[in-house]
């Protein structure tokens, strides 16, 4: 699971600098976890989200951002309060959720909102 700063968030995500409109840069759908070193319900989540990433290893993408180290990232998508997960499909717009999800919440939401199937 990769962690995204600022530049890498750029070329892998969203060119915010570039663009206005919304246009993903990656290749296939992702996550985003914007989560901070504090937040109890955010440790939570990290295990749930290792074991995603091994499972949809090579068809969905999850990354972390560190809100106090990104805050502009955070400010982009209006972040209010973590975790919050960022679902990005390949060709529609993203969808934000708030809160500790279970595994079977993210599982629905990977066929659902990203389109893929285990």
């Amino acid at each position: 699971m990769e962690h995204l700063t600022k530049e890498t968030f750029k070329t892998k995500i969203f060119d915010f600098e570039n663009n206005k409109e919304w246009k993903f840069e990656g290749d296939k759908p992702c996550i985003i976890d914007f989560y901070a070193d504090w937040c109890g319900p955010c440790k939570m989540v990290a295990p749930v989200l290792e074991e995603l990433s091994k499972e949809y290893e090579g068809k969905v993408d999850i990354f972390k951002v560190d809100t106090e180290a990104e805050q502009e990232l955070s400010a982009i998508f209006g972040i209010k309060s973590i975790p919050s997960i960022l679902f990005i499909p390949k060709d529609e717009q993203p969808q934000m959720a708030a809160g500790a999800l279970p595994k079977q919440a993210f599982e629905k939401a990977i066929e659902d909102v990203l389109g893929v199937k285990n």
